[in-house]
């Protein structure tokens, strides 16, 4: 996938993953960019996260993003500080930029401290071009596969975006690296004003197993080289932030299924984002879905605890189009249920009869595979 004009693009193996796997991305703006970015809420925010804040509240344009992987750069005192500052002024010096135009992101495992020096050595070997496909590749961490999506406007302006995550990802913030691209002409003040609410509605709403990681961030950068309806545009963003954050659902640690929740009749639509998210999040519901249980006593109990305001005897619960609740047990073809529940995505449809408030929500099946991989992270 290419860039949209104004952004240039490589990766590189320094050094960091023990694999040998890239670790290593640069992003070039090549014409001082407006910028709008949310971060995590996590108490123990890397350093990364802690400068990106700083850079932000001075309003400044940006020239540059640089991602390591595989060191998350967090919880290392004040050396870690000191390293994520190298690391903008190695990234600022390979793009001849300024290194506070430079956004820096890490991730991977906490505690280790960032391997400066190969970076030194490594980041000369990046080679920019306007393909987006080997940075999406140097930021992944567990991920099984690249994350990248895009969509073109009337007129020729595109908006491209790329993500990682796929372990420690639970709604607080945007729950994992993601980077959206676009050369619309979008003044700085209307990406801030926008974006949030984007991030809420898209990559929040994201669950794998109920951990915030202490490095997540999204942003969006705009090269302002096209022209593009305002509408439209905000439209689009919309379209690959949600996307992006289907796909690390669908990738999460060990997962064999994409689980969608969709909550309509709602209170209103804080509460429709708590129930989905409850739902999606439930660990016990995540393992029926794994074993192809239609058990919808695990729906409806999450949704009881989820906070959102209903009353049970008023609820309608689906499950693959099959109604499996409507204000209490109704019958259905288990063993047909089960069987629908073996396809790639397994979608909850609840009407909470309480409003007008709807919300999706995006998990993955709990599997054993998970629990693997994460016995065995650094060991």
């Amino acid at each position: 996938m290419y860039l949209p004009k104004g952004f240039l693009a490589g990766a590189t193996a320094s050094g960091i993953k023990p694999s040998g796997k890239p670790d290593l991305g640069v992003v070039s703006f090549l014409e001082p960019a407006g910028w709008a970015f949310v971060a995590t809420t996590n108490r123990a925010a890397a350093p990364c996260v802690l400068r990106g804040r700083n850079l932000y509240s001075r309003d400044v344009l940006l020239q540059g993003l640089v991602v390591n992987s595989g060191n998350a750069n967090c919880a290392t005192g004040e050396q870690g500080v000191r390293d994520d500052a190298r690391l903008a002024e190695l990234a600022a010096g390979f793009l001849g930029a300024a290194a506070d135009s430079v956004l820096t992101a890490s991730t991977g495992v906490i505690g280790v401290p960032l391997p400066v020096g190969k970076i030194e050595k490594g980041i000369g070997n990046i080679k920019l071009q306007s393909e987006l496909d080997p940075f999406a590749e140097a930021i992944l961490t567990t991920d099984t596969r690249v994350k990248l999506s895009e969509q073109r406007l009337p007129g020729g302006a595109r908006v491209v975006g790329v993500a990682k995550g796929s372990g420690m990802i639970h709604p607080q913030m945007a729950t994992m690296l993601a980077y959206l691209f676009t050369d619309a002409l979008v003044p700085q003040e209307e990406l801030r004003r926008n974006w949030p609410a984007v991030a809420h509605d898209t990559f929040n709403q994201v669950t794998v197993d109920g951990d915030t990681s202490t490095n997540d961030m999204a942003a969006i950068f705009s090269s302002g080289l096209s022209e593009a309806d305002g509408v439209l545009f905000w439209e689009a963003v919309r379209e690959v932030a949600r996307d992006l954050a289907r796909q690390i659902a669908a990738d999460g640690e060990g997962a064999e299924k994409l689980i969608t929740v969709r909550v309509a009749g709602a209170y209103d639509v804080s509460d429709a984002r708590l129930a989905a998210r409850a739902v999606a999040g439930s660990a016990l519901w995540k393992a029926a879905v794994h074993g192809n249980d239609p058990n919808w006593g695990r729906i409806l109990a999450a949704l009881g605890y989820s906070g959102a305001r209903f009353e049970p005897e008023r609820v309608s619960i689906s499950l693959q189009e099959t109604v499996i609740y409507d204000g209490g047990a109704v019958p259905f073809n288990g063993v047909a249920l089960s069987q629908a529940m073996q396809a790639a995505e397994v979608v909850v449809e609840i009407d909470l009869r309480a409003g007008d408030g709807a919300a999706e929500s995006w998990g993955c099946d709990l599997t054993e595979e998970y629990v693997r991989i994460n016995a065995e992270y650094t060991t």
